[in-house]
């Protein structure tokens, strides 16, 4: 027999992947993975076929289309005010979890310290580990979901190499001020610790506030990736395509990292997503989603559940503390129940900690058609009002 010493023993598959395929055996509506259940704008498509029909099918240069790192440097410019070279500092990748495995593989020595703020998207620790680095955990306020600037103060050492954001943040629709990036750019400032930027929730921000991005702040932006998703933009989660902005020095390390990961992308995407960004279809984003999310919770008004208050992302969080017969249920025992009883998958935020820490809260995703939705919604109220 062959021996395997694993580089990630304590993983197995992901939550999502369990929790849709529950829901898919049981006929759930599922409300777990992230993903739309609606199609993208057929113009998109159309380009798509254009491109492929154009001849537009083999290898593209290795950081991405030109004609889309363009598109790219003018968006980021537009809304944050941050000027991106075209053939230096911007590269386009397979997905933003790519993105992101990139970066620290460009960065991570073995040894080295990343501090992630939980509850985390869950790519970040086993990435961190498969490039020899320690997650270090500091932990976001329950339940407003905000850093704790004095406990990161206190978990930066010598062997620091990089700090991991993620505003609009997945899990919780939570978002970050202006004044969290100050302290974020204090706690930095004179230090060699890198900023990983996770923002491919930016265009889905609510109730009139502007999305803080890193790249327009000039002393994060000197020192961070910047990685965002035209995937969740586009309503294009299968085509796998984001990017990632960063400073020359740093782009070079990730380009690097990037050549021997992927190469390149998918190259009619590329040229599709340039033309039609050109439309500026992303601006239109935060009232589509606002929506979406204030039918669904009105919808679900008359159960017991409560929800948080969700700033941004297409995720919004429940509590079932007050449903007084699942008290005794962790949320990964009432998430299984609600998918196989009550037809209606979630994911238990449980699984977005690494040491599952249970506060009896539950995410739905609420980016589905309104028939999809109201269906969700018709089980919840049958069983929980």
């Amino acid at each position: 027999m062959i021996t395997i010493n694993s580089k990630l023993p304590a993983v197995s598959t992901t939550i999502f992947t369990t929790m849709t395929a529950l829901a898919n055996e049981v006929g759930a509506v599922n409300l777990g993975q992230g993903f739309p259940d609606f199609a993208c704008d057929p113009a998109l498509l159309a380009l798509m076929d254009d491109a492929m029909r154009a001849g537009h099918n083999q290898y593209p240069p290795m950081p991405g289309v030109l004609s889309l790192r363009e598109a790219i440097a003018d968006k980021v410019h537009e809304l944050y005010g941050r000027e991106y070279d075209v053939a230096n500092e911007i590269t386009v990748t397979a997905g933003a979890t790519q993105a992101i495995h990139t970066a620290l593989t460009a960065i991570v020595h073995l040894d080295d310290e990343v501090i992630i703020f939980e509850p985390a998207y869950d790519s970040y620790e086993p990435s961190i580990r498969m490039n020899g680095g320690t997650p270090i955990y500091a932990r976001l306020t329950y339940p407003d979901y905000k850093p704790n600037w004095q406990e990161v103060d206190a978990l930066i050492t010598s062997r620091t190499r990089a700090i991991m954001v993620n505003s609009p943040h997945n899990p919780t629709g939570a978002t970050w001020s202006r004044a969290d990036l100050d302290a974020l750019a204090a706690l930095v400032k004179d230090t060699n610790i890198i900023v990983i930027s996770d923002e491919v929730y930016e265009h889905m921000v609510f109730d009139g506030v502007a999305h803080q991005s890193v790249a327009s702040h000039p002393a994060l932006s000197s020192r961070a990736f910047v990685i965002s998703s035209f995937g969740k933009t586009y309503h294009v989660t299968g085509w796998k395509i984001a990017y990632a902005c960063a400073p020359r020095a740093l782009m070079i390390e990730f380009r690097k990292a990037h050549q021997f990961i992927v190469f390149t992308v998918h190259t009619p995407s590329q040229y599709a997503i340039a033309e039609y960004m050109k439309a500026g279809s992303h601006l239109t984003l935060p009232d589509f989603y606002q929506a979406k999310r204030d039918l669904f919770l009105e919808l679900l008004a008359v159960t017991p559940l409560k929800f948080l208050l969700c700033k941004a992302s297409y995720f919004v969080l429940a509590s079932y503390a007050d449903l007084p017969q699942y008290q005794n249920l962790t949320e990964r025992e009432f998430s299984l129940w609600l998918t196989r009883e009550v037809g209606v998958a979630c994911i238990p935020m449980s699984a977005f900690y690494h040491d599952e820490i249970d506060n009896k809260l539950v995410r739905f995703c609420f980016a589905k058609k309104e028939a999809t939705l109201q269906m969700a919604a018709c089980r919840l109220v049958e069983r929980l009002a």
